[in-house]
């Protein structure tokens, strides 16, 4: 079975707008038990993280993108970090978002690309969480409630989280008993679909989802992006760096697996082989954190909870 992993990026354009980007590399698990495998090289797609990351880190292409997801205009875009973690330390846990993107307006936009729905809810839950830490990063600089920015949380998925067959589901918050009363909060959320239907949207967008969804590159711009992945796979410093990255997390997870198979067999008991994994689950856990990724993203790997994760964290003055 698959699961996945991700990395980010981040972007902001001359008038102050900020942008952060993201996608997903491939975790196997076997009789149980779990085995960190990223893609070979050569299997990497768009989907993946670590090749859209690099994608997105040419500007002409990003700052397109931005624009027909959201229907804004962007003057020129810069980078001036290389990933957006915001950090409100509630429960001691960050949240890296994908594209984070401010607009001269002070309009917030997070776009997030999905390749997994996750347990029934957990993505709208998760919109919500993104939501809320966006907020807190204002108030925790000083701002006041009528501070908070306008925000827009997107997420870009390879599944209909839905089920209606729409290319694009827009959420925003209104009065139920008479619907022309919106609520004011001036918060967004949107899910892209790469399953839906494209009539009606934006060819360019159109084009993007199912080249997303494994379709052919069509259109000038999607062309583009398909030649910048092209050109990305080719470079051999970016392989390298990806192939270091690759062994280096295969490393850990043998060395992992190995110490808590070791501490089972020295049980002689089934407990005591469960203990073995529970302690290699830890181990893993421990490492990532070490290395900066994100809880969500250890909890998907590791299959630990996102509190039993951050309680190690803590116990071992990681977060």
């Amino acid at each position: 079975m698959l699961d996945s992993v991700r990395l980010d990026i981040y972007v902001q354009d001359d008038t102050g707008r900020v942008f952060n980007i993201e996608m997903q590399v491939a975790v196997i698990k076997r009789r149980g038990d779990l085995v960190v495998r990223y893609k070979e090289w050569e299997e990497l797609t768009l989907q993946d993280n670590f090749l859209f990351q690099k994608v997105m880190q040419n500007p002409r292409i990003c700052k397109h993108l931005i624009e027909k997801i959201l229907n804004i205009t962007i003057e020129k875009i810069t980078y001036p970090e290389s990933e957006k973690t915001i950090d409100i330390r509630l429960d001691s846990k960050s949240v890296r978002l994908d594209v984070y993107v401010q607009d001269d307006t002070g309009r917030v936009f997070d776009i997030e690309m999905q390749v997994s729905a996750g347990k029934d809810g957990e993505l709208a839950k998760r919109s919500r969480y993104y939501q809320g830490m966006i907020d807190m990063e204002v108030l925790e600089k000083g701002g006041l409630y009528e501070d908070l920015n306008p925000t827009y949380i997107i997420f870009i998925c390879t599944f209909d989280l839905f089920g209606k067959g729409l290319p694009k589901y827009t959420f925003c918050n209104q009065c139920e008993e008479d619907g022309t009363i919106a609520l004011g909060d001036e918060t967004t959320k949107v899910f892209l679909n790469s399953k839906g239907r494209t009539e009606g949207i934006d060819p360019d967008i159109a084009a993007f989802l199912q080249y997303i969804d494994g379709k052919a590159a069509e259109g000038a711009f999607m062309q583009s992006v398909d030649a910048e992945v092209q050109r990305v796979k080719r470079h051999d410093e970016t392989r390298r760096e990806y192939m270091t990255l690759k062994q280096e997390f295969e490393r850990i997870a043998r060395v992992n697996r190995a110490e808590g198979w070791e501490a089972g067999k020295a049980e002689g008991k089934a407990e005591g082989k469960a203990e073995g994994r529970a302690e290699e689950k830890s181990a893993n856990a421990l490492e990532m954190l070490r290395h900066g990724l994100p809880v969500s993203l250890i909890a998907a790997c590791t299959k630990l909870t996102e509190q039993d994760i951050i309680t190690l964290g803590k116990k071992h003055q990681l977060v």
